[in-house]
Formats: structure tokens, sequence, C-alpha cells
């Protein structure tokens, strides 16, 4: 199924997309789940009859009314997550990140799957993202995945991890350079570098969608690897691809070392990191590594960024200037 999450008279609601048209759950179903966190919290008991309203309208023994996809007010998907980590699972992205800093690779990536805790509160969908003067100090894209929690866990294992994931998304990780880096001289973060937005959507697919692009984990992992191309423009302009088959550390074993003693919860939002080529940061470390002249890029006001992974859709965001000139940046006492 693919699953979107659009604004209705000022509510969420929760739809299927199907044929670029959503069908509201409850048009189908009175009895189904109204929105993405009434589905998440009762995952088990409702998404066997989820897949036969989809069925069912795709095969028209269900007519419920359905509305152009492009006319609707898309939220994220998952609107308000219990909480958002983010990973660090493409080697390709690392590896590129520390040459551009002439810094050796750092052999614990190869050893376990970190992440970070990012602000679940300032989670969106497609649309514009407002950014305080501070942020375009080396303002940055992320192209990532994401998945989300469906059900309960703890101590969960790697082999079992998959059984946990609800769906699969476009992430946008937005970063602010100049903030992140300063606040990380202290050995603590990120956080005000990336707490501002994280973009996910436009849709939630579930992972029976993906099974035909479904294609082994790297030696020695484990857990489900899938073959989709990812890209993103900026101004219509192709800046990054890569592929979700090259995430070397799999969405398990991420799974694997959130859960170990702490609970997951229905809603839980996890990223996969960036991958190879996926942000301005690696792109212009690398330009400036073979060439001293390059011109560094970064994100302005007025940039359109869109996202592509394959089955997952089109991410589109604008990135708006608030109309302030206030800086915390300026507030940072002289030695």
């Amino acid at each position: 199924m693919k699953l979107v999450t659009f604004s209705q008279s000022g509510n969420e609601t929760l739809a299927f997309l199907i044929n670029d048209n959503l069908y509201a759950t409850t048009a189908a179903d009175s009895t189904l789940p109204a929105t993405m966190k009434d589905l998440l919290q009762n995952w088990e008991q409702s998404i066997d009859k989820m897949k036969a309203a989809d069925a069912a309208i795709k095969d028209g023994s269900n007519t419920a009314p359905g509305i152009p996809f492009g006319s609707a007010a898309i939220l994220a998907p998952v609107p308000q997550p219990t909480s958002c980590r983010d990973g660090y699972a493409f080697r390709q992205h690392v590896a590129a990140a520390r040459r551009n800093r002439k810094v050796d690779m750092i052999p614990e990536f190869d050893q376990y799957p970190i992440f970070y805790f990012t602000n679940h509160n300032a989670i969106q969908g497609p649309g514009p993202i407002p950014c305080m003067p501070d942020h375009f100090k080396k303002l940055d894209f992320e192209l990532e995945a994401a998945i989300v929690v469906c059900k309960k866990g703890r101590n969960i294992t790697a082999a079992q991890a998959d059984s946990y994931i609800g769906g699969y998304m476009i992430m946008n990780d937005m970063s602010a350079r100049t903030l992140q880096m300063e606040e990380m001289l202290l050995n603590l973060g990120p956080a005000k570098g990336k707490d501002f937005s994280t973009v996910i959507g436009p849709m939630l697919v579930t992972p029976d969608e993906l099974e035909p692009y479904k294609i082994p984990a790297k030696p020695n992992h484990t857990g489900n690897s899938y073959n989709l191309k990812m890209t993103c423009k900026v101004n219509g302009i192709q800046v990054s691809e890569g592929n979700l088959g090259d995430m070397d550390w799999t969405f398990a074993e991420i799974l694997e070392r959130c859960a170990y003693g702490v609970d997951i919860l229905p809603g839980d939002v996890i990223g996969s990191g960036t991958v190879g080529t996926g942000c301005f940061l690696e792109l212009n470390g690398t330009g400036k590594l073979n060439d001293p002249n390059y011109k560094e890029q970064w994100l302005q006001d007025g940039d359109i960024v869109e996202m592509n992974i394959d089955c997952l859709g089109h991410l589109s965001n604008t990135i708006v200037a608030e109309k302030t000139d206030w800086s915390i940046l300026g507030l940072k006492k002289t030695i």
C-alpha cells in the first residue's frame, strides 16, 4: 500500500494513494483507522483490513470517492512521530566526508551502527521550509530514506527487526552547517544545526510493495535491502544520485541497536543517514579537493529541493527566508 496523510477541513486524514488519487480510509470503510497515528497504534489489528480495502478500490469493488493527489494539501505521512532518530548507514558518504577533511576513515563505522535523536516536533511534509538567518550560513539538504516503527519492541534482534517496520519514506534531513559545526566542537550534538526541519514524505510505502526490489544485504549484514535509485535536484538540476541498496548497515541492524535496553514504539521514525553524494557538504568537499577554485554551493532563499526514490515518490520543498535578522550566532560570548 501507499499511504498518504492530507489535510481535510483542517483535520489530518489518512488515505490510500491509488493511480494518483487519494481515497480516505474511512470513506472506504468506516471501521478503518482515520489517521496514521491510529493505524500505527493498532497496526496488527488493522493491517489486513487496510490491505483488503486497498485491493477492493483497485479492483473496482469498492467505489469510495477519490480526490486528485495534486489538489490535496499533503502533510508528512507520519505527522506526529513519537520520536525521530537518524542513522549513519552509508559507508560511501562517511568515507568521502572524512577524506575531504583529510582524516582517515573511522574503523568504528564497520563495528556498529549509530544514530542521533533529532526534533520530532519539527517533522514536516512537502511545501515551504521556513529558515532563520543563521540557517542560511551553509544551509544544506541530506538525501535519505526513513522507516516508521509499527509495533512496540524491546531488545529485538536484527533477524526480527524487519517485522517492526511499517513502511518506508523519503527523508530530507535539513542541516545548518555553520551552527552544526560550531556546536560539535564541544563534542555534543548535532542539535541546533538540525532541529529546525526534518522532511518526510510524500507517502508511506508498506514493505510488501518493495518485494520486487529486494536484494541481499551487504556481506556480514542482516536485514532487508532494496535496489531503489535515489536522486536530488536543486532548482531542476540534479546534484545527487545513489541507491538505497548501498546502505551498509540495514534498517534492521539500526533497529536492533535502537531497541537495546529501551522500548521502540509505534510512530518512531528512523532515517538511514545520507546516501553517498547526498548533500552539499560532501559535494563541496569533493569539489574543493579536486579543484581549489571550486565554487561551493549551499541552499538559498527560494531554492526548490526535489528528492526522488524509486517506489517512494517525489518530495518537493521550497526554501523560505523568515523576515527577521535575529541571530543566535550573534550571541556568542567573546573569549
